[in-house]
């Protein structure tokens, strides 16, 4: 790669080049990042590249006299490409193609950690991992995935590589041969999600039952590719639109003449979208698995422990003492802090006003909800929606919720 200088400002905007898929949720919100940089510094011309991932890069970039480049490094092709230019550049991928070259990627680790959580917070004491070994970011999600449930001192089913891509058909029935194979029941971590909706399929063509005997959560969020799968996909959310934002303020600095130097910047996950595919509870005590169903099915209905108590036909006493062995909460506090996860997600996705959002959580009114909410989370609903919404722009708020 050529020397660092300090690149003369030309007239007119700078122009980058933005070599990045858009046929993905992932790729999509690295592109958001992007735009929202570009909006709130100097406007750039941005030439994105439309390819499909793994495509060799373009025949007209070695010539390009452009200023900049951000670039999803997928293979040798393209890194050579940018290379050659010898213009600012910042990797989006974690393949490492380029390895002189500055990259921000999602941060694959805490992913795995989230993933994790998620399942060990439902009561599974079995678990595996479902990857895709063509990539570096699901072997190193796939490892922490193994690292943190063998600290529990449990081992983890690992799907088994193959030694040479396969047509889809052929993945489809080494999956269905693994998950008749699996104890159960279990929690699953997919790589991503598209690797979720292809062991889903596989669950359903072995009549494996999801998620009483197998329960599974992907990566990426992709909200339309998670709610067509059956059932809908439980998914990490990465936070793709600080990447790209993160990526994007990197290569301004570049090309006002900062040092080219190869810097790493991982960026954490926001959270995950909890959907039917592990809305289960692996738990000996089926009452208190059936009762914590029957209060994230109704929270936002104006229901009271009593409610809990009718369904459960238990008396009260009986029903708080099995709760409190079982997960260490009362009825009253999964209500209640299961309305405020609700209330959070209004918060932050909607222009509801308060009044409006404690009517669909299931508060009588809105002072009361202020007081709860100010109580579990430790400020009023205004002061958190007004830090959201700062926060936003950067793809930094994330929330669990349960859609």
């Amino acid at each position: 790669m050529r020397s660092p200088v300090s690149l003369p400002r030309r007239r007119g905007p700078r122009q980058v080049a933005v070599i990045v898929e858009s046929s993905n949720a992932y790729a999509r919100n690295l592109l958001r990042g992007v735009v929202n940089y570009v909006r709130e510094h100097e406007p750039w011309s941005l030439h994105l590249v439309e390819q499909s991932r793994g495509e060799a890069a373009p025949g007209w970039l070695t010539e390009w006299k452009g200023d900049g480049i951000l670039a999803r490094i997928e293979n040798q092709s393209i890194a050579d490409a940018v290379l050659a230019t010898g213009l600012p550049a910042v990797d989006l991928s974690a393949g490492r193609f380029a390895s002189t070259l500055p990259w921000v990627e999602t941060d694959d680790r805490k992913i795995a950690a989230l993933a994790y959580q998620h399942l060990s917070d439902r009561g599974f004491q079995h678990f595996a991992f479902c990857g895709d070994d063509r990539f570096n970011w699901s072997r190193a999600r796939g490892e922490e995935f193994m690292r943190l449930a063998q600290g529990h001192g449990t081992k983890v089913q690992v799907f088994p590589p193959t030694a040479q891509r396969v047509e889809v058909a052929a993945q489809i029935e080494s999956l269905e041969r693994w998950v008749r194979q699996l104890p159960k029941p279990i929690g699953v971590m997919a790589c991503y999600d598209i690797r979720g909706q292809q062991l889903l399929d596989a669950c359903r063509s072995v009549g494996v039952a999801v998620p009483e005997e197998v329960a599974v959560i992907g990566v990426d969020d992709d909200d339309l590719l998670c709610e067509l799968t059956f059932p809908p996909l439980s998914s990490v959310v990465p936070n793709a639109i600080k990447t790209g934002y993160s990526a994007a303020a990197l290569l301004d600095g570049m090309m006002h003449g900062a040092p080219r130097e190869v810097v790493e910047i991982r960026v954490a996950p926001t959270g995950i979208t909890a959907r039917q595919s592990t809305d289960i509870l692996a738990m000996e005590d089926r009452l208190v698995a059936g009762m914590m169903r029957f209060i994230r099915q109704h929270s936002c209905d104006p229901i009271a422990v009593s409610d809990v108590v009718h369904e459960a036909a238990v008396s009260r006493r009986v029903l708080e003492k099995r709760f409190g062995q079982a997960i260490g909460r009362t009825p009253h506090e999964l209500i209640v802090e299961t309305r405020v996860s609700r209330v959070k997600t209004l918060l932050i996705e909607s222009k509801l006003s308060l009044e409006e959002i404690a009517a669909r959580t299931g508060f009588e009114h809105p002072e009361y909800m202020t007081v709860v909410f100010k109580r579990v989370v430790g400020e009023a609903p205004g002061r958190f929606r007004r830090a959201a919404r700062a926060k936003s722009r950067q793809g930094d708020v994330g929330v669990e919720r349960e859609d």
